[in-house]
């Protein structure tokens, strides 16, 4: 369990450590904070599942890196 800020509040994420360190790869790579580039997954999500969205942008980034 991760707590992170969407949108500018605090949400709790359930998302395997190895996710956590590739979201945190990204973070690094594109100079963006998590909060920031979950906030965008959320905003752009076609499921009702944060923990999913964010797992499935991070294999669609992996698979397009």
């Amino acid at each position: 369990k991760h707590t992170v800020k969407v949108n500018g509040h605090d949400t709790s994420i359930f998302i395997e450590q190895e996710f956590c360190i590739e979201l945190k790869n990204i973070r690094k790579g594109q100079k963006k904070s998590i909060s920031r580039i979950v906030s965008n997954v959320d905003k752009n999500k076609k499921t009702q599942n944060l923990s999913s969205a964010i797992r499935l942008y991070l294999l669609n980034h992996l698979k397009n890196t």
